[in-house]
Formats: C-alpha cells, structure tokens, sequence
C-alpha cells in the first residue's frame, strides 16, 4: 500500500538518528531519495521511493517486534526506580523506538519476554478475550500430588479471592518440575497457585507465549527481532480494526 510519511520520520522511528541529527544530515548532503540529496528533512516520500542515509537503504517499518531472554533480576517495567530493568539491555537505537513489553515477568523469573512499540498488538495480545496461551516451565520445593496438580488444572482459589481458569499441566518424573499453561496473567499467579496449594515455585521460566517459542539459542540476557514467521504467528492472534 502507498503511503506518505515525512524523511525525518521515517529515519527516526527505525533509531538510527534523531530528528535534529536527520536535519544535519540532510544539510550535509548524506541522505537521497531516488539518487538524488535531499536538503528538506519534511520531505515525505511513497513507499516505493528509494530512500537512502550515506548510501544505504533506509525502509520504514513503524512497529519493532523483540524477542528477550530475560535474566534473573531485572524488573520489565520502569516503575520500580533502583531496581535494573529489561530496558537497560537495550541498545540506545532500540531504547529511541519506545518499546515496552507485552506483559511483565517477575524479578527472579527468566525466559521469553516480547517487547515492542505497537501498541494496538500489545493490548489485544494481553486481553483476557484473546486466550493466549503462556507456557511456563517450574521447579517446585515440594512434590506435586495428584490431589494439587487435579486443583492446578482445574483452578483454585487464591488468597484473596481470586478463583483461577482452568490450565494445562505436565508434570516430569520427579513430580518436583514440569511445564504448566495458563491463558490469564494475575500478579505472582503461578506463585500464588503454587502457594495455595501448599507448596513453593523455587524457578520459572516462560518457555512459550502465544505460539512462539523461546529461542534456545539465545543466552540469558540477549535479544534479536522476531523472524517474519514469528511476527505473522503473533499478529494473527491481533485483530487491527
């Protein structure tokens, strides 16, 4: 589809210059549309224009998609000041295209955290109405019973009230660990399950989350933008209106 979108927009959003720093530029001579510089940053161009900065092609994609292995101690928000957060693993071009992440992962637990800027995708991709699933792998202090993986699965009520939905569960041999699959996202809920039943989550781990997988090749702590297969699984879960 033809759009028209202003240069220093479209050089900005992908984090490569500021808007001040595309304006030097193009005073400069460094960037072209069509082979030919540019001297006005408010220039807009169509989709299909050529756009270059110091001869390398520029593309406008608006919305960034990040898959993170979230380490151990890092908070995913930025209201909790003192505490390092997932955004401090960013490069600065990343940090500049305002992303946030999809849903929160406590402190001490690790694995797959989605970040992006699309804002629309992030809300429908959170929204009880969409049922996506989080899948999770755990280690507990004590051994899961019959009794408590039947409650686990079929929802409990917690603490406070809160009665869960019904999960899947898949506990290993040593009935200590296992993967466990919710489509809701309470605060602590795996926690606070685990709690209610007694016993104590001692790791966690976010293995899946709607239909993408955590990538093992990722250490804990790196990142890279999801693949264009893992953007389409994601955003077929997203209904844009």
């Amino acid at each position: 589809m033809t759009y028209f979108e202003r240069i220093d927009k479209i050089i900005s959003s992908q984090g490569k210059l500021s808007r001040r720093e595309v304006k030097a530029a193009a005073s400069k001579g460094r960037i072209s549309v069509n082979g030919k510089p540019i001297k006005d940053p408010g220039l807009k161009v169509r989709e299909t224009d050529n756009l270059t900065l110091d001869g390398l092609q520029v593309t406008y994609d608006p919305f960034v998609y990040i898959m993170m292995n979230k380490p151990e101690g890092y908070v995913s928000s930025n209201d909790q000041p003192g505490l390092p957060t997932v955004f401090d693993l960013l490069t600065d071009a990343e940090r500049k295209r305002g992303l946030f992440c999809v849903g929160r992962l406590d402190r001490d637990t690790v694995g797959l955290l989605i970040l992006t800027n699309d804002g629309d995708a992030a809300h429908q991709l959170l929204s009880p109405k969409k049922h996506v699933e989080k899948t999770y792998y755990f280690e507990s202090a004590e051994i899961v019973s019959d009794d408590d993986a039947e409650s686990l699965i079929n929802g409990l009520e917690l603490a406070d009230g809160l009665v869960t939905k019904e999960t899947k569960l898949e506990l290993f041999s040593d009935r200590r660990s296992g993967l466990i699959t919710l489509t809701e996202g309470k605060y602590h809920q795996i926690k606070r399950m685990f709690g209610a039943t007694g016993n104590k989550i001692t790791f966690l781990e976010r293995k899946r989350f709607g239909g993408i997988d955590l990538d093992d090749a990722l250490k804990r702590g790196e990142l890279r933008e999801l693949t264009n297969e893992e953007q389409e699984i994601l955003l077929k879960i997203v209904i844009r209106r």
